[in-house]
């Protein structure tokens, strides 16, 4: 995909002088594109992993539902790469984008650049300093504390804990590590308006639970899985692991197994990886917390293909649409796993059949 600034920059130049500065949205109705009938929208993740098929399965539903075309965006290697995949989109014309940010600190100025042009809404991790339009996702504070319930459940005895996430950046991973904190430590419930968060790189110590440190890999998945295997030679009393993003459980299951303490070290996750699923079955990993994501692509469509048609009666009331989130142990695994599969099925055809079109 070619990268498009300079048409960018007189997108957003010509866009200021006719709008100003009255938030975010285009500054008419209307084909973005030019090209087409029909509203064009896209849907742009943080990354590339099969979490993101089950959301394009969604969108893919909600396309045909609302009469859109909305274009599925993986960006493969973090901030930079979804930087310039927004700008190649913006340039292009476009009505509608919702983003996942990677860094929502350091994104503001770039979501709203994007504002000025078209409609923006977040999902997943959000950019609440941002000019953005709306939030869809899970309450990721919530999510954590019920990630810190499993581990309560599968450590009644309490024991010393290693987190292990992707990149603290983002907003959702800082939510999440907060909440699992909170639980384990049997604090109050915080909000989010000003959330207090323990500082990295020293054990956080309670009554029964000790989280030793929080591990990043920056979506380097053998990192992730050398991280898991540093943290059981390090700490010969580790007893759980709490996985924050999709592919951390299973790197840690592997490094558990390599060390021969299944069953000794107790394994939590988020999201609903295949080696996740597998492992609640055959009880090497206690259970997971899902976001739904194929909620967060559906959704995303819905609202800015009302927003794109000038219907505002799609927002929500408080600007965040809270999708729920779903705990997943062996009791109801299967059944889970066999909708997330037609769903994931689903999303990754009209995802191939995207791309080839494209290469066409």
């Amino acid at each position: 995909m070619k990268d498009f600034t300079l048409a960018l920059k007189w997108a957003l130049a010509g866009t200021v002088a006719i709008a100003g500065l009255t938030g975010c949205g285009p500054a008419d109705s209307g084909s973005g594109s030019g090209s087409s009938e029909k509203i064009q929208l896209a849907y742009i993740t943080n990354g590339i992993d099969p979490f993101w098929d089950t959301a394009a399965a969604g969108v893919r539903d909600a396309e045909k539902e609302f009469d859109v075309e909305c274009e599925v965006v993986m960006p493969p290697d973090g901030s930079t790469d979804q930087k310039r995949l927004l700008e190649a989109i913006l340039a292009r014309g476009v009505d509608g984008i919702a983003i996942s940010p990677t860094d929502a600190d350091n994104q503001v100025a770039m979501i709203n650049d994007a504002c000025r042009v078209t409609n923006v809404i977040t999902h997943d991790s959000d950019a609440p300093d941002s000019d953005r339009i709306c939030f869809i996702g899970m309450e990721n504070y919530k999510a954590g504390r019920e990630a810190g319930k499993l581990v309560k459940e599968a450590l009644p005895e309490g024991g010393e804990i290693m987190l292990f996430v992707g990149r603290l950046e983002q907003l959702n991973s800082q939510q999440r590590r907060q909440g699992i904190i909170d639980e384990l430590l049997d604090r109050p419930a915080q909000s989010l308006d000003n959330l207090e968060q323990d500082p990295v790189g020293k054990p956080i110590e309670g009554d029964k639970y000790t989280i030793l440190d929080t591990r990043t890999d920056n979506f380097a998945y053998e990192r992730a899985k050398s991280n898991a295997e540093d943290a059981i030679s390090a700490y010969p009393n580790l007893k759980g692991m709490v996985g924050l993003f999709a592919y951390n459980a299973p790197a840690c299951l592997e490094a558990v197994k390599g060390a021969g303490k299944v069953g000794e070290i107790q394994i939590v996750s988020f999201d609903e990886q295949d080696n996740t699923l597998q492992g609640i079955i055959d009880g090497s990993i206690h259970g997971t917390v899902s976001q739904q994501p194929y909620e967060y692509g559906y959704h995303s469509v819905r609202i800015l293909a009302g927003l794109a048609r000038d219907d505002k009666s799609v927002l929500p009331e408080s600007g965040f649409l809270e999708i729920p989130i779903v705990t997943v142990k062996k009791d109801n695994v299967e059944s889970f796993w066999k909708e997330l599969k037609e769903l994931q099925g689903k999303g990754k055809a009209a995802q191939d059949s995207e791309e080839t079109e494209e290469a066409e």
